[in-house]
């Protein structure tokens, strides 16, 4: 690492520890030519998620996103935003770790159904009414049907 002060490349650490809620490590470090010491943050590089939409097109995967669609699915309801900010977290550390850069939305949609399931029925049928696009009553029923039976 470079000094900041003299531009020496030896540098040795002092001092680790975990920064930002686990998300980065803090270094104290101590350069070996002026003997001053800096400060570093190491992060985890995460290469950019390509989400390619039903018609194609590709955008950039949105936390933000994905979270207002669960908050619209979740309106008037009792669920905690904390629920739903952890199941984005949970959801965009799954589409990392499978290590794809693209991925089609239809898994996403996938993946946000599975979570609401478990916390909130009705989340679940508003959220998946308009991702499966309910055409009319009948594969609104089937849906409503599938999931009673499940229990």
């Amino acid at each position: 690492m470079k000094c900041p002060f003299c531009g020496n490349l030896e540098s040795k650490v002092v001092d680790s520890r975990p920064s930002d809620e686990g998300t980065s490590i803090r270094r104290r470090r101590e350069c070996l030519e002026c003997h001053k010491r800096f400060t570093t943050y190491e992060t985890m590089e995460s290469l950019p998620l390509v989400v390619i939409k039903k018609d194609g097109s590709r955008q950039t995967f949105d936390k933000d996103k994905l979270l207002g669609s669960m908050l619209k699915a979740c309106e008037k309801r009792s669920v905690p935003m904390s629920k739903l900010e952890k199941i984005a977290v949970e959801i965009e550390q799954t589409l990392q770790n499978d290590m794809e850069r693209e991925v089609h939305s239809s898994v996403i949609g996938e993946l946000v159904m599975e979570k609401l399931k478990d916390v909130d029925e009705v989340a679940y049928v508003r959220f998946a009414s308009v991702y499966r696009q309910f055409k009319d009553i009948g594969t609104f029923m089937e849906e409503l049907s599938k999931l009673i039976d499940s229990k």
